[in-house]
């Protein structure tokens, strides 16, 4: 993160009249300037969405679209981008859980009796690396988890392929391996859920396959 105007005062001053003077004012200011343009990186990754904070104001009103009209919604929830200090069990990445959960229980108390009818899918545009990176974060990486909900979902475990977390399995030594593709999971529960047909699914996923892993 940026330092302040204090600390940016201080640090250069530790080594005037030193040897290392240009040395730490340069080094300071590639600091600045970076950590500035991993802020604006981190921006333009929400393009614009609702943070964490107003989902269940968010999902409240979907819902209520959702029980009167309409039998698709999507709702784009930003500040996930986590490079930097995302923190473990406190932190940003931790809030931004909690506010989550709290917006689909908001959602399922507010769809009443249609949630037993309703289908919840949460998918990340990108995964998790799972060692963390230098600045405690962890950045973009190959594969992430999707959470599927809903009154006739038969839920509470893991579905799909999986493999044992070690240094073989990760991906470059990095990343969770891709295991399970989403478009075939997609493809999978609107099919199975709208009673659409193998041509119609493939006209939304070409070449897809899909699998909803017994999930309805």
């Amino acid at each position: 993160m940026p330092f302040d105007a204090r600390q940016a005062n201080i640090l250069p001053s530790m080594y005037q009249h030193t040897p290392y003077a240009v040395a730490a004012s340069d080094g300071l200011a590639l600091r600045q300037k970076v950590s500035q343009e991993l802020q604006q990186e981190m921006l333009a990754a929400n393009r614009g969405a609702a943070n964490a904070q107003d989902f269940a104001t968010q999902t409240r009103r979907m819902a209520s679209l959702m029980r009167e009209q309409y039998r698709l919604d999507f709702v784009d929830v930003g500040d996930w981008d986590t490079h930097v200090k995302q923190g473990s069990t406190q932190g940003p990445l931790a809030n931004n859980l909690v506010n989550l959960g709290q917006g689909l229980a908001a959602y399922a108390e507010a769809m009443g009796e249609h949630w037993n009818n309703s289908l919840v899918i949460v998918v990340s545009e990108f995964g998790r690396t799972f060692r963390e990176n230098g600045a405690k974060g962890t950045d973009h990486g190959h594969d992430t988890v999707y959470w599927v909900l809903g009154g006739a979902v038969r839920g509470g475990r893991l579905a799909g392929e999986q493999v044992a977390v070690n240094a073989q399995s990760l991906l470059q030594n990095r990343d969770y391996p891709v295991l399970n593709n989403y478009r075939d999971l997609l493809d999978g529960l609107l099919a199975k859920t709208w009673g659409l047909t193998g041509t119609q699914v493939q006209e939304v996923f070409p070449h897809s396959r899909p699998n909803a892993l017994g999930l309805v």
